[in-house]
């Protein structure tokens, strides 16, 4: 055994010592990691998923949130069935139009930036700073820009025309909070088709202006199609934005009126939870929500994998 074992290590072989050291640097190394991601993992369960499943029971039960009474589906059922509900829904449907304009100013000033126009890292700066603002700070800003005795209607009446009542008509609320969320994102979009500007090799540029391509055509034949990947996750993050991050907007500059014209569902979450003595509908709803999120996720990101193939 001993000449065996020998001729094994003259031959270039590894004794089998040393594994069980680096069987034990393995565990050591996962023990760790462990702990390295433990504190994350904790705020995680505590602040995120235990209050996730909380709401799912609530979901279940008519509550004042002291007592609880197992209600099963009826909280869904009469939200399924509530024209309340289908109407808030259309509403979010209308503030989907801010996406290609979000996009479309995002991609003209992306560009721009990316063919380094004169003073582009100072603009990079100025664009992204609505982003930095919360959506309170917004929508304060622009309930003073078109309330009555606001700047817009004061360059109305200084043009001859009428004070115009943009919150006392839905579709002029709607357009209004369409305008600040074009405002507050377009930046940040900016610099992340920037981002994909970047990764794009000059050579084939320089290779197309060679050849005779001009502006457009390189646009059109060499930018976007090297960025769709891009956009698609520009446009994906828009559409979850539109249906999930709508609430400071409405809440500062309509508060959901006039009636229900401007109430969005995140808005009508928070209504129904606590406008009543029973948190289980305003549950029920957070839930159809999250779950309508998650189908809508999936279907873009096949979508645009479809695109790409």
């Amino acid at each position: 055994m001993t000449l065996v074992h020998k001729a094994g290590a003259a031959a270039g072989h590894p004794a089998a010592a040393p594994r069980p050291r680096k069987s034990a640097m393995k565990r050591r190394e996962r023990t760790v990691g462990f702990l390295a991601v433990l504190p994350a993992l904790v705020v995680v369960v505590g602040f995120m998923l235990y209050p996730t499943l909380f709401a799912l029971y609530i979901s279940f039960t008519k509550t004042n949130g002291i007592s609880f009474k197992w209600v099963g589906l009826n909280n869904y059922v009469q939200l399924l069935t509530d024209p309340l509900v289908h109407t808030v829904f259309i509403n979010n449907l209308k503030f989907l139009v801010s996406i290609p304009l979000v996009i479309f100013l995002a991609l003209i000033v992306s560009v721009l930036m990316f063919e380094r126009i004169r003073g582009w890292k100072y603009f990079r700066v100025i664009f992204f700073l609505p982003n930095v603002l919360s959506a309170v700070v917004i929508g304060v800003m622009f309930k003073q820009l078109f309330g009555y005795y606001g700047v817009v209607n004061t360059i109305v009446v200084g043009l001859g025309g009428e004070r115009i009542e943009f919150f006392t008509n839905g579709s002029l609320a709607i357009m209004v909070i369409i305008l600040a969320l074009v405002w507050s994102g377009f930046g940040y979009q900016a610099l992340l088709l920037l981002s994909g500007l970047e990764a794009i090799d000059p050579a084939v540029y320089e290779a197309a202006a060679l050849d005779g391509a001009g502006w457009w055509k390189r646009l059109w034949y060499i930018t976007l199609p090297n960025i769709r990947r891009v956009l698609g996750f520009v446009f994906i993050i828009n559409v979850l934005y539109t249906f999930s991050s709508l609430f400071g907007f409405v809440f500062v500059m309509t508060a959901g009126g006039p009636g229900y014209d401007t109430t969005t569902i995140d808005y009508l979450v928070y209504l129904k939870a606590f406008s009543t003595s029973n948190l289980g509908p305003g549950a029920a709803l957070a839930v159809l929500l999250f779950v309508f999120i998650g189908i809508l996720t999936v279907l873009q990101n096949r979508a645009f994998r479809i695109q790409e193939d």
